[in-house]
């Protein structure tokens, strides 16, 4: 049964696979649809019982193999071929709606000029580093962000099409709650591919 933890920390869930207590943010929820389809709610918004399982792909992987989501639900389910890779291309397309919606909403600066002169003046909430952005560019970028968050999990193709360019390599989000949504689901794929520990 899920606890409180404190007040402002997350409730716990308790995960199918170990029996791991764990907080909400380092979880994964699904639901059984009306037809038995398993979906994942990554929003923890959807109707009916939740399963919940330890954020890491393993975790995921286990559960198909040993058919613990159809035991948890106590009925048949119909889990989707691949859900791991499944999981990992939404997770990836979540971090990077909300950088979108933070370029739409004025938000964000990308380049290196930009992005070097903007945390030159001490502004800036989350900097997103292409993880397979040149080794160089992005120690001098990193050296101005001294005690700023940081997610370095995209490509540049990847953070360049959620910002309407090519590629991007560097790219500093301002303070709010976009930046907050983007780094819980940041934090959530770190934990599926196993970077976070």
């Amino acid at each position: 049964m899920p606890e409180k933890l404190s007040e402002g920390v997350s409730l716990l869930r308790t995960c199918i696979v170990s029996g791991a207590h764990r907080p909400k943010d380092e979880m994964l929820r699904f639901v059984v649809g009306p037809d038995g389809d398993l979906v994942p709610d990554l929003d923890e918004r959807l109707p009916g019982r939740g399963l919940w399982l330890s954020g890491e792909r393993d975790m995921v992987n286990t559960a198909c193999d040993k058919g613990l989501f159809a035991r948890a639900a106590r009925r048949s389910v119909k889990v989707p071929a691949d859900l791991a890779g499944h999981l990992d291309g939404l997770m990836v397309r979540r971090g990077l709606d909300f950088l979108g919606l933070a370029r739409r909403a004025g938000e964000v600066v990308s380049g290196f000029e930009k992005v070097q002169a903007r945390l030159r003046k001490n502004k800036g909430g989350v900097l997103l580093q292409a993880g397979d952005g040149a080794d160089d560019g992005r120690g001098k970028i990193k050296a101005l962000a001294q005690g700023m968050a940081l997610v370095d999990i995209f490509s540049a193709a990847e953070l360049g099409k959620a910002l309407g360019r090519d590629n991007a390599v560097h790219v500093v989000i301002n303070k709010g709650r976009l930046a907050e949504r983007l780094m819980r689901e940041a934090g959530r794929l770190k934990i599926f591919r196993g970077l976070s520990r």
